[in-house]
């Protein structure tokens, strides 16, 4: 018995990315945010109140749902050691050079015997377009066909609409997620990009995405 293989592709519900919008193979839409963390130790009993209610009115005052997701990757420092391999080239004083050296085998030292973790955290807003209606059901317009520019155009015309629609949800989540004190990040086109290409090849190890 033949045993049929399928493409990974076939596995991956994402048609495509546009315009840092990441178009589903149903037809639905998700935008991603980057947000930043905060350190609930060094705030205040009344600053960690204060946060929570903010969450609390935040996420109640949402009518779609949202996922938050949580990114932990062990640190990538070879562009670091890249670096200091450039400044150690460059350096003409010798005692500067052999400071670098130590320093760089240090850091190599370091880092294999310590797992150094990063984390990133992304909000995934979804909108999912509703079902378009057949407005007539008279067989000649069923069935009549559309020329290439009449489709393209109103899938154009149908995404700028979409993309409003989602465009909105996003902007809600982040001034949520601003006013709890947390910086925020759309994610683009790129970074949509490198981001999944890291969730689907996790063996590879690449520089992360931070927050300047």
């Amino acid at each position: 018995m033949a045993v049929s293989s399928k493409a990974t592709q076939e596995f991956v519900p994402i048609q495509e990315v546009r315009d840092g919008i990441v178009m589903l193979k149903d037809g639905s839409m998700r935008g991603i945010v980057l947000s930043s963390s905060l350190n609930f130790s060094l705030k205040s009993d009344d600053e960690r109140s204060a946060i929570l209610l903010q969450f609390q009115d935040f996420l109640n005052s949402l009518d779609f749902t949202v996922q938050i997701s949580i990114q932990s990757r062990r640190l990538d420092i070879r562009p670091y050691i890249a670096l200091l391999e450039e400044r150690y080239k460059e350096q003409i004083n010798d005692l500067m050079k052999i400071q670098t050296r130590e320093y760089i085998e240090f850091i190599n030292k370091f880092t294999e015997t310590t797992n150094i973790m990063t984390k990133n955290f992304f909000v995934v807003v979804p909108y999912d377009p509703a079902m378009l209606s057949i407005k007539s059901t008279s067989p000649s317009n069923f069935f009549a066909k559309k020329s290439a520019s009449e489709i393209a155009e109103k899938k154009t015309v149908s995404f700028e609409e979409n993309r409003t629609q989602l465009e909105q949800r996003v902007a809600t989540v982040e001034q949520g997620l601003v006013r709890c004190g947390i910086r925020v990040i759309r994610l683009g086109t790129e970074e949509v990009i490198e981001l999944f290409y890291k969730i689907f090849n996790p063996g590879d190890t690449e520089k992360p995405i931070k927050i300047n």
